[in-house]
């Protein structure tokens, strides 16, 4: 099939990647966002995506919306049998939906209808699933609603962070991309509509959301951490500065503090939550690089009954 690939972060690479590779279709076209600054600098940087398609020497489109009429008559032109899509972070109009005879196909990362939404990832790991995959579907009007073709799964370890889980599911996923193209291609593959069960959200997480409360159980604390890591980043406050949390540890052993009291030892940094307490590991203060949480204690020189979050 011609296809024109639709995606903007590192993320969508594995999958632009695997389809270039596959040798059967042909990538005419790469859709992404607009340049975007980035750096000290803030000058234009082109996406992760534009970058390789440019390295492989396709067509790269910039559309500001995807409703734009320039970008809907070349889309027209180039007349793509079907457009695969990974986080491309843009809401397509029906007008774009017509153009491709096969549609446009999004590689989802979770078991769909679980976790429809622009955090998937996020939201499985601080709600404590044990597994979660990535579901290829139709796209649809509606959010990530449409019906699905293929699924891969993906144990959540107990250490991971959005991050790990999320580059794992990058080159899980771009298999699954590159052989839902070719069941649609010689028609072995049909999409079967979603459950009505079973539908969860997972909207984009705020700064808010990471925002760390003592008050709750040591492994909702682990969650919250993981989830956010590495972004928007967990956070608390000590000594009226936010202090960033990079990687937490329950300590089941540890149930003398209060929600969010310190407890410094000469190689571990204890915190008090609503259950047993959890490990400080990693933190990064205001103005600071990342460092390990002994190391931070000692340099800030905690006393006694000092407590984060407040």
């Amino acid at each position: 099939m011609k296809l024109v690939f639709a995606g903007t972060p590192e993320v969508a690479v594995p999958a632009l990647d695997a389809l270039i590779a596959s040798g059967r279709h042909e990538v005419a076209a790469v859709v992404t966002r607009p340049d975007a600054q980035a750096g000290r600098g803030r000058h234009l940087v082109a996406s992760p995506v534009a970058q390789r398609a440019a390295e492989a020497g396709i067509e790269v489109l910039k559309p500001v919306k995807p409703r734009d009429e320039e970008f809907l008559a070349r889309l027209r032109e180039i007349a793509p049998d079907c457009c695969p899509v990974v986080a491309y972070g843009a809401l397509l109009p029906r007008v774009a939906l017509d153009i491709p005879a096969h549609g446009w196909v999004n590689l989802h990362f979770s078991l769909l209808p679980a976790w429809r939404g622009a955090a998937p990832v996020q939201h499985s790991i601080m709600a404590g699933d044990e597994i979660t995959g990535a579901s290829t579907f139709l796209i649809e009007e509606g959010l990530d609603s449409g019906p699905v073709y293929g699924t891969v799964t993906e144990e959540i370890r107990p250490t991971d962070t959005s991050g790990d889980l999320l580059t794992r599911l990058a080159f899980a996923g771009s298999g699954l991309l590159a052989a839902t193209m070719d069941g649609i291609e010689d028609g072995s593959l049909k999409a079967v509509p979603q459950p009505a069960d079973g539908v969860s959200l997972a909207p984009k997480i705020s700064v808010e959301d990471a925002h760390v409360d003592w008050s709750a159980p040591a492994l909702r604390v682990d969650r919250v951490v993981r989830g956010c890591t590495p972004a928007p980043g967990s956070w608390t406050v000590f000594r009226g500065e936010r202090l960033k949390l990079i990687q937490v540890a329950p300590a089941t052993d540890r149930t003398d503090l209060t929600p969010g009291e310190l407890g410094v030892g000469k190689n571990h940094v204890h915190v008090g939550t609503g259950s047993h307490a959890v490990e400080l590991l990693w933190v990064q203060a205001q103005g600071k690089k990342p460092m390990r949480a002994a190391d931070w204690a000692r340099g800030v020189r905690i006393g006694p009954g000092e407590r984060l979050g407040v």
